[in-house]
């Protein structure tokens, strides 16, 4: 589990096709690996990845082809940089909120403009990706826990400020760029919770009931 606030970033050392799939290296000297041990994860641009070895400035892993298939890694390319979390412990701060690392799909950027010392984004994605997307919700774009600031359609903002641009990938964003998207977990269950109160099971939880919990309006 991770919180979506980026530690270090890093750089692809290696991309290598194997048996299939494909087996990564990552570089990061600004990333404290004292404390990973094998088997451990990591949010690589928002994709939570499994530390099969370990080295003193980054980590190798293997990438899945239903990873390639859902994420950015199909595009990616050496000397890419990617932001780099390590899974949260019980005893840290949670300041943005919980990111699984299962990425649900992509999102592409469509404008950029400048509002102040901010940059604003555009983003659009899948369609039936949106309805988990609300305004003020929490998403996680590249690893990194952001808020939307407006949905439209298929399109939803985010403020970005100096400090985030600085500390993570996002000034190196453009127009065309695609990234890596999870939606908030708390959709999610949410829905399928509902789904689940629509069946004639007996379940105690209703939209009426979900409405006056706050959830819905």
């Amino acid at each position: 589990m991770f919180t979506g606030i980026i530690e270090a970033t890093g750089k692809i050392a290696l991309l290598q096709k194997k048996q299939g799939d494909l087996a990564i290296r990552v570089q990061s000297p600004d990333l404290d690996m004292s404390d990973v041990k094998l088997g451990d994860s990591i949010a690589t641009n928002g994709v939570c990845l499994t530390v099969v070895d370990k080295h003193t400035d980054g980590f190798s892993a293997d990438l899945s082809n239903e990873t390639i298939d859902l994420t950015g890694f199909a595009h990616y390319t050496l000397g890419q940089t990617v932001n780099l979390e390590k899974a949260m412990q019980p005893v840290s701060r949670l300041g943005g909120h919980l990111v699984s690392g299962h990425v649900d799909g992509i999102a592409t950027i469509t404008a950029i403009t400048p509002n102040a010392r901010a940059t604003e984004y555009w983003l659009t994605t899948d369609e039936n990706l949106m309805k988990y997307i609300p305004y003020k919700g929490s998403v996680c774009i590249d690893g990194i826990s952001l808020t939307v600031n407006a949905v439209e359609g298929n399109k939803f903002k985010l403020t970005i400020v100096p400090h985030t641009s600085e500390q993570t990938t996002i000034a190196n964003f453009k127009v065309g760029t695609q990234v890596n998207l999870e939606v908030d977990q708390i959709a999610r269950y949410l829905e399928r919770l509902i789904k689940g109160a629509e069946q004639p099971t007996g379940a105690d939880i209703s939209m009426s009931l979900l409405a006056k919990a706050g959830f819905i309006k």
